[in-house]
């Protein structure tokens, strides 16, 4: 086969292993972080202006301070809004193109010592098995299938993409370098820059690669080539910006500013790396959330230490006298250095961060293991690379084996959470997110008992003491749950959904004038909250101040627009302060939203009879019963308006049938008195 051909023939079969790998991913929800990056990111929602996509969230969220990742979730809400098969296509495509991109690079990068055509064959052979084995190795999967992190996979691609435009770039044709593909390398590394912070090693390892396989030495490198690293570090600047923007410490959760020390954290690292070396040979157990910890004591972390100093010496040791063996050992640890280096105050050990240098991992054992081979197995460079390839293929169908299963867990939140409880059953953020799952599925007990872990484990958990609460209202247990969301509030005083939730159950326990007050600081804390708005309209309402009531129904019904139970309580106060003709407008777009909703037709039809629209009055009373026979204020109502209407025979007959459902209505006796009086007069 010609290497032409075996090109592609390789690059064929990465995409088709990896859309085989992916193919169940597809119907996967959105979990986790990604509905605030994503479905309740209003940044995204719109394409112009252009500057308000790029500017990105405020909030912490996993798009702040990264306008081109904001950017490609823009551009996929244009084209599909908030279904989510879209976004997990593009995540798989983005990860197949990275896949490409990678083999192009170990391709290229092995066919520089190519001297005939069986050894460029031989190189082909190893970049299809690196990147083949990396595009379906099952630790990518938390980078492809968990959309939000087409952070970490996005990145990976502007981050290949910088390096093989780099080396196409240094391809002299006619003694001139390829200048369009230097464009290339540097815009892709700008744009990476925009996308996350792990970028920021980029510049430096392309000059250690120009070093390793290309220039010879450092000084040659910068001679040939400087021009090309300044505009590549200029690229630092685009992050330090980003940073800026997006506050510098995403909202206190990383950095020196975190409240969590260097060598805290540093120490919980040992078993991060040593971890990712383990799960890069053997992927097993995989878990979506590790969950914080810290080290009790230094000396547990001696068995980790036992993988990772060497590994560091070892790599320093390379960078001199094997600078082959240095650059891959350098690339591991570069990418890794900025989240296990800056302090974090959640996520210790996270898998997507392997994401690119599993790369590395991977071709160290793919090249020992070809060598080897050769070793055993002396033959010609066709016959090594088929014998090659016949060892390292079930490993290949293997690996999309466990990552088609893998996949299989994303299927729903609560298959998700639930093996990460299993796998992780101290971590307390596991035990809320399927306490979660389990409440979205109905089972209030079961998501009790989770919720109960998660306060358990972490006392300090202050948004599980607020769900736990609001689920204690939910099951009649109010004292149960006014501990707890107060507990929220001392632990985070200005938590305004604890307030919030407090006010309800203020509310709900016949202490109206403090649910005022605390939905009030809900709403200091959190000014477009819209159920805080809904929640004291309503029990300002229940306190006859509707005028006050009017004004935060209006402004909950245009935070939440499709809600009819805000449109319903809204036309009630109007009807309250006498404003008929707002309520009737109200009424029916409440029914519009819900239709078939009797108390909606009573209270509208209730309207229309305040404004002497009598006949559509009697419509609507009528829709109401058809709704709900047996009740006893509509039979009442409909016979005051026929009544009105001249029809008394017919009002009688509702007066009677008031009677009938509720003996004891006065109203409905004396209407029926005076109507009979009329008659015999």
């Amino acid at each position: 086969m010609s290497p032409r051909y075996a090109k592609l023939l390789a690059a064929g079969l990465i995409v088709a292993a990896g859309w085989a790998a992916y193919s169940g991913s597809f119907t996967g929800p959105f979990v986790f972080d990604d509905p605030s990056s994503i479905t309740a990111n209003p940044t995204i929602h719109r394409l112009w202006p252009l500057w308000d996509v790029l500017e990105t969230p405020r909030a912490n969220v996993t798009v702040q301070g990264r306008p081109v990742l904001n950017l490609s979730f823009a551009l996929n809400y244009a084209f599909g809004g908030s279904a989510v098969h879209g976004y997990h296509v593009v995540n798989l495509w983005i990860h197949l193109a990275a896949g490409l991109t990678l083999f192009g690079l170990v391709r290229r990068t092995l066919a520089r010592t190519a001297v005939d055509g069986a050894s460029e064959i031989r190189a082909t052979v190893l970049a299809f098995a690196v990147a083949g084995l990396w595009t379906v190795h099952p630790l990518q999967t938390e980078s492809v299938t968990y959309v939000v992190q087409r952070a970490e996979s996005l990145m990976g691609l502007f981050y290949l993409l910088t390096f093989y435009a780099f080396s196409r770039s240094a391809e002299a044709i006619g003694g001139r370098e390829r200048h369009g593909w230097a464009f290339v390398s540097v815009l892709a590394c700008w744009a990476g820059m925009a996308t996350k912070e792990v970028m920021v090693s980029a510049p430096v390892l392309v000059f250690l690669y120009d070093r390793t396989f290309l220039a010879g030495g450092f000084a040659a490198a910068w001679r040939r080539r400087w021009w090309h690293y300044v505009a590549l570090g200029a690229g630092w600047l685009i992050l330090l910006l980003c940073l800026l923007r997006g506050g510098g410490n995403r909202g206190g959760a990383i950095g020196l500013g975190s409240g969590v020390g260097w060598w805290t954290y540093g120490l919980t690292q040992f078993e991060a790396i040593g971890r990712y070396l383990l799960l890069s040979v053997w992927p097993h157990p995989l878990v979506f959330e590790y969950g914080a910890f810290t080290v009790q004591d230094p000396t547990e972390v001696v068995p980790w230490a036992m993988l990772v100093v060497p590994l560091v010496a070892g790599t320093c040791w390379a960078l001199w006298r094997r600078p082959v063996g240095g650059f891959l050992g350098f690339w591991f640890l570069a990418l890794l250095a900025p989240t296990s280096l800056v302090p974090g105050t959640s996520q210790m050990i996270v898998e997507h961060r392997m994401y690119l240098s599993l790369a590395a991992v991977l071709t160290a054992l793919v090249v020992a293991l070809h060598a080897a081979i050769e070793r055993l197995a002396p033959a010609t460079a066709r016959r090594g690379a088929g014998l090659f390839l016949a060892v390292i293929f079930p490993f290949g169908v293997a690996a999309v084996g466990v990552t088609f299963a893998r996949n299989e867990v994303y299927r729903s939140e609560l298959s998700l959470w639930s093996d990460t409880v299993a796998k992780r059953p101290a971590n307390p953020i596991a035990h809320a997110m399927l306490a979660e799952a389990l409440l979205a599925a109905g089972r209030s007990d079961p998501a009790l008992v989770h919720f109960e872990a998660a306060v358990r484990l972490d006392p300090t958990f202050f948004v599980a003491h607020e769900r736990l609460g609001e689920l204690l209202v939910r099951l009649g247990r109010a004292g149960e749950a006014e501990v707890h969301l107060r507990e929220a509030l001392r632990l985070r005083p200005d938590f305004a959904d604890a307030h919030n939730q407090l006010g309800l159950l203020c509310a709900a326990t016949g202490r109206a004038e403090e649910a005022v007050e605390r939905i009030g600081r809900a709403l200091t804390l959190k000014p477009e909250y819209p159920e805080a708005h809904f929640a004291l309209a309503n029990t300002l309402a229940g306190l006859d101040r509707h005028r006050e009531a009017v004004g935060h129904y209006q402004t909950a019904a245009a935070l939440l627009p499709d809600h009819p139970a805000v449109r319903y309580n809204w036309a009630n106060s109007l009807a309250a302060l006498g404003r008929n003709e707002e309520a009737v407008a109200g009424y029916r777009e409440a029914l519009r939203l819900r239709p078939n909703h009797p108390a909606t037709e009573f209270n509208l039809a209730n309207a229309l009879a305040g404004l002497r629209r009598v006949a559509e009055a009697v419509a609507h009373y009528q829709r109401a019963l058809q709704l709900k026979p047996d009740w006893a204020a509509a039979e009442l109502n409909l016979g005051s308006a026929l009544l009105e209407l001249g029809r008394a025979d017919e009002a009688e007959a509702h007066y009677v049938a008031a009677l009938r459902l509720e003996p004891q209505m006065a109203e409905a006796r004396a209407s029926l008195a005076r109507l009979r009086a009329v008659r015999v007069r």
